[in-house]
């Protein structure tokens, strides 16, 4: 392991620029920390896995043409890791051996990957202002996204899928902002996940809001309109039990 001096826990190691511009796919970037558990930056365009959707991948290359392929990102763990700390997973983790804390990299992730993510969980927002019950199961991946909805009523697979035509069409203003716990707390109804909660502890809480449509804690990346969603289907509805529907959607371009 090779690593530089442990930071102050109260301060977040890894700055996450994908929080307020989801669009980015590259930035300069130091090494902190090289280790079994992945490479540490001091800031990253790199999605952690978290909230039902999945990690990016990429690769950090360095100036002298040294290039780490990044199969998968990780949120780091304390005690092992300090809080805030985002781990690259290197495809090849011997190959990370030739980082060194303080080189100067370029993060760079799969921009292809990140924009089905972004297209997938804008969708399931959607999708939660035309199911109006609780979510209790998510996952977005760039192949597909599934939600599971807490309810025993029965949920018709076109009128989803015209509804979701209709939302994306209308071209609805997709932005994020903060608020504090306190104001998370006086406004319970605002998060519609039984099985994920926001994460606590920061200060801060991060809204993502389609005009209105939705309104919901969210740390996942989307994008700007939801006309940039494009065209998704309902391709499954799937009856998991007496109290649970799983909705799953496809890209139809």
């Amino acid at each position: 392991m090779t690593c530089t001096p442990p930071p102050d826990p109260a301060i977040t190691p890894t700055a996450e620029l994908f929080r307020d511009d989801a669009s980015l796919t590259e930035c300069p970037a130091t090494v902190l920390c090289v280790s079994e558990r992945g490479v540490v930056l001091d800031r990253t365009v790199f999605y952690p896995q978290g909230g039902g959707q999945a990690g990016d991948a990429g690769e950090l290359v360095r100036a002298d043409g040294l290039c780490l392929v990044i199969a998968d990102t990780r949120k780091g763990r304390p005690p092992e890791d300090a809080p805030g700390t985002v781990l690259h997973l290197p495809a090849d983790p011997a190959a990370a051996s030739a980082l060194r804390p303080g080189d100067a990299v370029t993060a760079r992730i799969d921009g292809t990957r990140r924009r089905a993510h972004m297209r997938f969980h804008t969708a399931t927002h959607l999708l939660c202002a035309l199911v109006p019950h609780p979510v209790d199961g998510c996952s977005i991946t760039a192949g597909y996204a599934r939600l599971d909805f807490h309810t025993n009523e029965p949920l018709d697979k076109a009128a989803l899928t015209e509804g979701l035509a209709r939302l994306v069409a209308e071209s609805r203003p997709v932005t994020t902002r903060w608020i504090d716990d306190a104001q998370l707390d006086a406004n319970p109804q605002l998060v519609r996940s039984m099985s994920v909660q926001p994460p606590r502890g920061s200060g801060r809480v991060r809204l993502v809001e389609i005009e209105g449509v939705d309104l919901q804690p969210c740390g996942g990346t989307h994008v700007a309109n939801s006309a940039d969603v494009g065209a998704v289907v309902v391709t499954k509805i799937e009856k998991k039990s007496a109290m649970t529907r799983r909705v799953v959607l496809g890209f139809a371009d």
